[in-house]
């Protein structure tokens, strides 16, 4: 199986392991003095030390919604999402668009939500109404 490695910015490390390990309970599994690497869902996620915060990036309207072009995120079952959603509210995390189902009716129906971390970094969580539709078909 593969995965994939994604390695994002971030101004405070210790503010990182608060979202990332507590907000969003990913586990931490290697770290030094200006990095830290968490299992995001089987995938490795490694965060950076910078100086600077990411600027907002520019975004792309989307089914009515302003979605931010500089994203990334994970694509699980209704369950799944439901459960994480479910979750982040619980844990009063902010949304930046939904819980919501987007492309109503249509093949591509989905269930999305994106968050921010404290750094300007954005994560979309989805699922497809038709599982049958896939990531590519």
């Amino acid at each position: 199986m593969e995965t994939f490695h994604l390695a994002l910015p971030v101004t405070d490390l210790a503010e990182a392991r608060k979202f990332y390990g507590g907000v969003l309970s990913l586990s931490e599994k290697r770290s030094a003095f200006n990095w830290v690497d968490y299992d995001f869902f089987g995938h490795q996620l490694s965060l950076h030390l910078v100086t600077e915060k990411v600027k907002k990036p520019e975004g792309t309207m989307i089914d009515g919604d302003q979605v931010p072009a500089n994203h990334y995120g994970l694509v699980v079952s209704k369950k799944k999402w439901e459960e994480l959603r479910d979750s982040y509210v619980a844990k009063n995390v902010k949304f930046i668009i939904g819980p919501k189902l987007r492309f109503v009716g249509k093949r591509e129906e989905q269930g999305t939500f994106f968050l921010s971390d404290p750094f300007g970094n954005y994560i979309e969580i989805k699922y497809f109404s038709d599982q049958t539709h896939g990531l590519w078909s």
